[in-house]
């Protein structure tokens, strides 16, 4: 992407804690030194398209997923708004614990594995994801974690066990984002945090819990 547009922070929250270190998963070209407010959008687009999509607070289209494959592997590709692709979703349908892999650009190939995504438990009451970054092939403590209430679309993304929150899902906080619907909620990635990455996790999120529409 050439460019992102930096927006003021939301109403909430109102401080940022600084990070060590840019978090950079899927590219640094999607690390952006302000806080950043994205739309996530479900809503009935052409089959090709699918029904996912992100946009800033204006309405301008950043990410959307395309396409669903069916074989062993359910696969979504996850391009920016010109349809560059970014990464691509694989989900591995037999296997316990809702288990994702995220690959670079059309890859899925084991080589252009980024990372990682599964359900903690089988059963769940809130929204519990690990996410395992292709280093970690042991898998024995996870790189990130995305904790909350999905129904109520209130979920945080964390830096490993640690309590350091890199973005945040919420409902409406700001005057530009009062044209939100149920089916459209606002993301705040904070400064220095990869946006791509971010998106990469609802998009999976949005897939394990709306599997039978994500098409």
């Amino acid at each position: 992407m050439e460019h992102v547009q930096a927006y003021p922070p939301p109403t909430t929250p109102t401080a940022y804690p600084p990070l060590a270190s840019r978090v950079s998963v899927i590219g640094p070209q999607y690390c952006y030194p302000q806080p950043i407010d994205l739309a996530v959008v479900r809503k009935d687009l052409t089959i090709s398209e699918g029904k996912f999509a992100v946009t800033d607070i204006y309405g301008n289209i950043m990410f959307k997923t395309k396409g669903k494959f069916f074989s062993i592997h359910d696969r979504r590709l996850l391009t920016d708004a010109a349809e560059n692709p970014v990464c691509t979703l694989r989900h591995k349908i037999m296997t316990v614990h809702d288990r994702w892999q995220v690959f670079r650009g059309e890859s899925t190939e084991e080589k252009d594995l980024i990372f990682t995504a599964k359900r903690s438990s089988m059963i769940q009451l809130k929204t519990k994801l690990h996410v395992f970054l292709a280093t970690n092939p042991k898998e024995d403590v996870c790189d990130f974690r995305m904790e909350g209430n999905w129904l109520e679309r209130s979920c945080f993304i964390y830096s490993g066990e640690r309590n350091t929150i890199l973005a945040q899902m919420h409902k409406k906080h700001s005057v530009e984002s009062e044209f939100l619907g149920k089916d459209k909620f606002m993301v705040t990635i904070y400064p220095n945090v990869d946006y791509a990455f971010v998106v990469a996790l609802i998009a999976i999120l949005d897939g394990i819990n709306n599997d039978d529409d994500f098409e």
